[in-house]
């Protein structure tokens, strides 16, 4: 698709941001971008770059913000932050607020969101139990529910599943991050891994997170902002070691090698521009999550163009 449609519609109540402000009374001081992320290894690989000055945004100035997904996802709905990740779930509710930018998503190319019990279970054997999630308005959430419908989610912070698993205050739990990686030495076994039962179903990989920008910002910034983060994972993809050494304080319970991997799973060339087939998962998984009653209709996706 092109453009940004309705890129410089604004509803009443927005007010400029205050870096907007000041750039109308002199051009010297730089604009603010707020730009919000996961706490954990992948996403601070792919902003390292960007967060430790190492490429050049003349004009304006990033302010980096960390919450869990399921936060920014909510975040979005007022328009918080210019530029945030959001679960590919939670896009239809916004996007009259933002469009999809064509870089910085994470898909699951034949593995992804995994649900896990301390014995061992049968997949079909998830109906009807309680099972922890880490938001209603995630992709992992989305993809299990169209896995099986019929389960008790209870949402907690996605750091507190394995522990909730653990303790059977639940039946089974649905891990993102790297609990999909350390699960086994916690003791817990694989019962489903979603991205195996996507990639089997469609063909395709399983789109779970992307960034987006404000559509009140424009369609040019929009795409400045693109080229940004796409310079940013570039960065880190070449220097790896480096990039790697600064995400090892998001890794929480990881060592180096399992932290590479992690970072292997969801910054890569998907995470450098989707593609046709990655632009046709995003649109699968949304038509299909609408088609369930899981999403708000229509099944409509809009990724800003490049030009």
């Amino acid at each position: 698709m092109t453009g940004l449609v309705g890129a410089t519609r604004e509803k009443d109540t927005d007010t400029p941001m205050p870096g907007q402000q000041t750039a109308s009374k002199t051009e010297k001081e730089p604009v603010e971008i707020k730009l919000a992320h996961s706490p954990d290894s992948d996403d601070a690989f792919m902003f390292y770059a960007l967060a430790t000055h190492k490429l050049a945004t003349p004009g304006y100035k990033y302010t980096h913000i960390l919450s869990d997904i399921q936060s920014l996802n909510e975040a979005a709905l007022t328009e918080t932050y210019d530029v945030t990740a959001i679960s590919f779930a939670a896009y239809p509710a916004l996007r009259d607020k933002y469009i999809l930018l064509d870089c910085g998503a994470s898909f699951g190319e034949g593995y992804g969101p995994i649900v896990v019990a301390t014995k061992s279970l049968k997949p079909a054997e998830l109906a009807g139990k309680r099972i922890a999630v880490p938001g209603l308005k995630t992709s992992a959430y989305l993809t299990l529910k169209l896995y099986e419908p019929n389960f008790q989610p209870v949402v907690m912070p996605f750091d507190k599943i394995i522990d909730a698993v653990q303790k059977e205050l639940v039946e089974a739990g649905l891990l993102i991050h790297e609990g999909q990686l350390f699960f086994p030495q916690m003791g817990l076994h694989r019962v489903l891994d979603l991205g195996v039962w996507w990639q089997e179903l469609t063909g395709l990989p399983l789109p779970l997170g992307g960034n987006a920008v404000r559509r009140a910002l424009g369609a040019d910034l929009g795409r400045q902002i693109s080229k940004t983060i796409r310079d940013s994972v570039s960065y880190g993809l070449e220097h790896r070691e480096e990039a790697l050494n600064y995400a090892m304080q998001f890794a929480r319970e990881m060592d180096t090698e399992l932290a590479d991997k992690f970072v292997g799973m969801y910054v890569n060339k998907w995470t450098l521009g989707y593609g046709e087939k990655g632009r046709h998962a995003v649109i699968e998984l949304i038509k299909r999550g609408t088609q369930a009653g899981l999403l708000p209709g229509p099944p409509d996706v809009e990724f800003l163009s490049e030009s």
